[in-house]
C-alpha cells in the first residue's frame, strides 16, 4: 500500500455501513496533548488492576505455564500423583520456596474449588494480573522489526479476549492494549482460554484507548481497524511497517470514535449468508493475513538471494 493512498474509512465490523474519506497517510496529524495525560492515566489503570481480588486458574497447561513464567501464586491445590510428576515437581518446590502454599487434595476437593470445571488435577490462586504501561509495551515491541500490537475495542467476553491473546502470541504479535472501562480485563477465564500465552505476552490496560492509539501513532505505528463490507479487502492492503490491529466488540464492532483514530479500515470478504464474524475469529484471520504477507516477502527475498548467488557462481 503506497503512502499516498492510505485513507480512513468509517465503519464497524457488525454495524450498518458508513463511509467517510479522511486525510491521506503522508499528512496524518498526531495529537500533541497525548503525552502530558498518559502517565496519570496509566498509573490510574495500574492502581485499579492491583486492587482486584486474587483469581483462580486450573488445568495442567495453564498452571504449568504460570509456574514456568514465575507468576506470583498464592496457593496451589494439586493431587498427590500430579505433584510428583516430573513436569511439576521441581517447579512446585521452587514455588514453595517463594512462599506459595501447596495443598495436596483429591479430585473431589478440586471439583469443589473449581466448581466442577475440567481442572485436570491442579488449580492455583494467582495474584492479580500485572499489566504493563503502554510506553513499556511500545518500547518492547519496537525492539523487533515490523512489530504488531493488537488493540481490543470493548471486548466484553473473556472467552473472546483469551482466544485473541492465544492467537496473537502464537502467531508472533508483540502485545495487546485493552481499555479499562466497558471491557473485560485479564480474568481467570481469559487465562484459561489463552492456554499459557499470557506468560509471554504483555498486556497494557489503558484508561483511554483513543489516546493510546495516538501514542502508538506518535511511536510510528499505523492503525488498522477491522470493518465489514465497506473496509478495504484485507488481502489488498499492504501491512508493512509497524502495525496496530484494532478489533471491535462482539456486538457493536468498532465505535464511531475509534474509527476516527484508525488510518485504514479493512474487511474480510464473506461469501456466505452469515453477515459477520466472531471478534476472536476476525482477529485471527486478520493477524494471519498480516504475517502471511511478511512470510511471502521473506520467501521472495530468500529466493532472490539464492538466484543472485547462483549467477555469481
Amino acid at each position: 500500500m503506497a503512502n499516498s493512498t492510505k485513507k480512513i474509512i468509517h465503519n464497524s465490523f457488525s454495524e450498518t455501513n458508513r463511509g467517510q474519506t479522511l486525510k491521506p497517510k503522508g499528512k496524518r496529524v498526531v495529537s500533541k496533548t497525548v503525552g502530558s495525560l498518559k502517565v496519570k492515566d496509566e498509573q490510574a489503570a495500574k492502581r485499579q488492576s492491583s486492587d482486584t481480588d486474587s483469581d483462580l486458574i486450573y488445568g495442567r497447561h495453564s498452571v504449568l505455564s504460570a509456574l514456568e513464567g514465575q507468576r506470583r501464586l498464592n496457593r496451589i491445590w494439586i493431587t498427590p500423583r500430579l505433584r510428583y510428576d516430573p513436569r511439576f515437581h521441581s517447579l512446585i518446590l521452587r514455588a514453595k520456596e517463594k512462599g506459595t502454599i501447596i495443598d495436596e487434595v483429591d479430585s473431589k476437593r478440586l471439583d469443589q474449588i473449581t466448581e466442577q470445571a475440567n481442572h485436570q488435577g491442579v488449580a492455583a490462586q494467582i495474584s492479580p494480573y500485572e499489566y504493563v504501561d503502554l510506553q513499556d509495551l511500545i518500547e518492547r515491541a519496537t525492539k523487533v522489526t515490523e512489530p504488531v500490537i493488537v488493540a481490543a475495542d470493548g471486548i466484553t467476553d473473556p472467552h473472546n479476549l483469551g482466544a485473541i491473546i492465544r492467537t496473537a502470541e502464537a502467531i508472533g504479535a508483540q502485545g495487546l492494549a485493552i481499555p479499562q472501562r466497558r471491557a473485560t480485563g485479564i480474568t481467570s477465564t481469559v487465562m484459561k482460554v489463552a492456554a499459557g500465552a499470557l506468560e509471554n505476552f504483555p498486556v497494557a490496560r489503558v484508561v483511554n484507548l483513543h489516546r493510546a492509539l495516538e501514542d502508538l501513532k506518535a511511536a510510528g505505528f499505523w492503525i488498522y481497524g477491522t470493518a465489514a463490507n465497506i473496509g478495504k479487502p484485507i488481502h489488498t492492503v499492504d501491512f508493512s511497517g509497524a502495525v496496530v490491529l484494532v478489533v471491535g466488540s462482539e456486538g457493536e464492532g468498532l465505535s464511531l470514535l475509534t474509527q476516527r483514530y484508525c488510518d485504514v479500515l479493512v474487511s474480510i470478504p464473506l461469501q456466505g449468508k452469515t453477515p459477520s464474524l466472531n471478534a476472536s475469529v476476525a482477529a485471527g484471520m486478520a493477524l494471519y493475513e498480516i504475517y502471511r504477507q511478511r512470510w511471502i516477502n521473506t520467501l521472495h527475498l530468500d529466493k532472490l538471494q539464492k538466484t543472485t548467488w547462483k549467477k555469481q557462481e
